[in-house]
């Protein structure tokens, strides 16, 4: 029962070195592989996860990161069927405690001092209202609220369907971006979850 115990042990031990093995290879080298940072300690995950007391309010595992307080302002258009939240969903929010320019990046693992800040093309803000909506329900059908020049969800997209790709319904920044570079599209700086060429994540759900 012992030796059935130690083998059954060690390939479960095998199989979580090979997956992070992968999940590596697919971050390692990306734009958010902090590693290189001086800010970062030399770590790819701890910028944003640890291992131990994560932030227990905040859907993100096992969040490390200090999270943004900025006020939003959401997109809005006469043209929008899908309702969109006063303020982002967590799940985006973990993306603008980084992004929108007022948490530094070294700010982790309890650190509320730093000064290293994205700029450039990286840096979001907290006006929203210019960029594709996020924390917006995805109403594609022909029925009231509903949008018909919206794809079903369980069209194609990436490597599933639609559905897939939104939470609660919603589209976030993590439907059309892979924080772990999961897809790794070419050099991807954008970390796109499959090749924008020919607008192709557009038509996946804009019925054009």
């Amino acid at each position: 029962m012992e030796g059935i115990f130690m083998r059954r042990t060690i390939v479960a031990t095998m199989f979580f070195v090979l997956a992070a093995g992968v999940a590596g290879a697919q971050i390692t080298g990306s734009d958010h592989d902090f590693s290189g940072a001086t800010w970062s300690g030399g770590t790819i995950c701890l910028p944003c996860h640890t291992t131990h007391d994560g932030v227990t309010d905040f859907v993100a595992p096992l969040w490390n990161h200090e999270v943004t307080t900025s006020t939003f302002t959401m997109y809005t258009s006469d043209t929008l069927d899908g309702v969109v939240d006063a303020e982002p969903a967590d799940v985006s929010k973990a993306c603008l405690s980084c992004h929108d320019g007022t948490v530094a990046l070294e700010n982790f693992g309890g650190n509320t001092s730093g000064s290293t800040y994205i700029t450039g093309a990286a840096l979001v803000g907290n006006d929203l209202s210019n960029d594709h909506p996020i924390s917006v329900t995805y109403s594609a059908g022909t029925g009231a609220g509903q949008d018909p020049e919206l794809n079903p969800t369980s069209s194609t997209y990436a490597d599933g369907t639609i559905a897939d790709y939104l939470f609660a319904n919603k589209v976030e920044c993590a439907t059309c971006h892979d924080v772990h570079n999961g897809g790794a599209v070419g050099s991807n700086p954008a970390l796109l979850v499959e090749d924008p060429a020919g607008s192709v994540m557009c038509l996946r759900c804009h019925n054009k």
